[in-house]
């Protein structure tokens, strides 16, 4: 396990009990659909942002982190956010996906599974297979320049930032910035409107590894229950939903083992 994580595995009698409930809601289910957080990524080794190693527990050269990914700070301060960017957002390519991820592409691929909603930027659901998966707060596979709005790769721009300079646009010589949801900017409406649709439909929401804290994503899944879904959560710390759960469960790594064993091959 991740240097990052710590067990939060249940007495196996608990467990086993309420895991066989969850495979009777995803037999029956029809449109379920998955929500992940931070807590999915610290799985593979990526540090989160709001919990016990969370990167925004400490100052970042005395400045707080989330000031640096607000876009008042990125316009006036673009080398700066790139200085502290380059080693939390632009080595994804060191990462890998764990068991979480290969399992939910498991889930897509038996065709139990609509859709994936995340509100990481790692791509990792990407990279294990995932496909309608749907970037929250965005991702940086894409880049944007901000002056002419020409489009860059992550591919294109991660050498440049691992060099310490900041990405300029080729055509124009404008600031590039990720297409990542900085503070201060509103969430790509094709996403949201998907959304809408998916949760509103959805009789089965597994929220897995999010703190449920970050509006508008963290009401999607109480969109979901709104509309008579069963949501089941999996996260270590408690959630503002649990009480309306109709499962909850506190370990990642314990309960999709024992789901992706049951999925077989």
């Amino acid at each position: 396990m991740s240097a990052f994580n710590d067990s939060y595995a249940e007495n196996p009698e608990v467990f086993q009990a309420k895991f066989d409930s969850l495979v009777k809601l995803i037999e029956k289910s029809r449109h379920m659909t998955v929500f992940t957080g931070a807590g999915v990524s610290t799985l593979s080794g990526i540090p989160d942002f709001r919990g016990k190693h969370g990167v925004y527990n400490d100052p970042w050269q005395g400045l707080d982190v989330e000031e640096i990914i607000s876009m008042t700070f990125f316009r006036k301060e673009p080398g700066i956010f790139y200085k502290w960017a380059k080693d939390v957002w632009y080595r994804l390519e060191d990462y890998e996906p764990n068991i979480v991820h290969t399992t939910i592409t498991k889930l897509q691929k038996k065709g139990f599974l609509k859709a994936v909603y995340t509100q990481n930027i790692d791509m990792l659901h990407q990279r294990a297979g995932s496909v309608n998966v749907y970037e929250v707060h965005g991702s940086p596979e894409h880049h944007h320049c901000t002056r002419c709005h020409a489009h860059y790769t992550y591919d294109e721009i991660a050498p440049i930032v691992l060099r310490d300079e900041v990405p300029l646009c080729k055509k124009c010589g404008g600031v590039i910035k990720p297409d990542i949801i900085f503070y201060e900017e509103s969430l790509n409406e094709d996403v949201l409107n998907h959304a809408w649709t998916d949760f509103s439909q959805s009789d089965l929401c597994l929220v897995l590894g999010s703190s449920l804290t970050v509006q508008p994503a963290a009401s999607l899944p109480m969109l979901a229950k709104r509309n008579g879904a069963d949501v089941v959560i999996v996260n270590a710390q408690a959630t503002p939903q649990d009480r309306s759960a109709t499962l909850l469960f506190s370990d990642l790594k314990q309960t999709f083992e024992a789901l992706d064993k049951y999925l077989g091959v």
